[in-house]
């Protein structure tokens, strides 16, 4: 029975639409294997011919004489042929590398030195003066006798202590004699400490133990 609202075409499919053609269903046999020929690749195909198997059989039976010749005593020698003594020159003897310039030398005097070396001249002074110069050689600061506590910030003294200490090392130290320590005292000890304590010397504007920095002259240009 056909319901209601369906044409009547449509209600079923047409038997001849239900399901493909036969003859697509399967393929001929024509295309199930291959043909026969194209299967395996012919005998001849198989194994090269005997005479190319090994090309160098007919090289091997050649008679001695060709088959290593070897150099004939017609043969001409070249000149230019290597010589026992050019076969092996040997490895050459490396080359040492230039040696570095050396460095001038230097005075070691403080004011020569720059850098860490002039830092560390100072700093050896300033151990000096501070333990030993002040304490044993340093008299009462008056105004006849001034000093500064910051004498480091006077260049004119540094140089003048800086020669006072380099003495007394070559005075007073192992090597010196026994005269050693009265030289160092009457001929660098004194003239160098009346100098920097001199009113009108370097600690001049120092007063009261504060620090002045010492007005240099004017010079006028060359």
């Amino acid at each position: 029975m056909i319901e209601q609202g369906h044409p009547p075409q449509y209600a079923d499919p047409d038997p001849r639409y239900a399901a493909p053609a036969q003859q697509y269903a399967d393929p001929g046999p024509q295309y199930a294997d291959p043909t026969p020929q194209y299967a395996e690749p012919g005998p001849q195909y198989a194994d090269p011919a005997p005479q190319y198997a090994d090309p160098g059989q007919a090289y091997q039976d050649l008679d001695p004489p060709y088959r290593d010749a070897g150099p004939q005593p017609d043969d001409a020698v070249s000149p230019y042929d290597a010589t026992p003594p050019y076969d092996d020159p040997g490895t050459p003897p490396e080359e040492e590398p230039p040696a570095a310039p050396e460095k001038p030398p230097t005075s070691p005097f403080i004011l020569y030195l720059q850098g860490e070396e002039h830092a560390e001249a100072l700093r050896m002074l300033t151990m000096w003066v501070t333990h030993l110069l002040v304490p044993i050689y340093a008299r009462e600061v008056s105004s006849t006798a001034p000093w500064c506590a910051r004498w480091w910030l006077h260049p004119e003294a540094v140089a003048q202590l800086y020669g006072l200490w380099m003495a007394w090392q070559e005075l007073t130290g192992p090597n010196a004699g026994f005269c050693g320590p009265a030289n160092w005292h009457r001929d660098y000890l004194g003239p160098v400490m009346n100098t920097l304590r001199d009113p009108s010397g370097p600690f001049a504007g120092c007063k009261g133990g504060s620090h002045r920095a010492k007005e240099p002259p004017r010079t006028d240009p060359y």
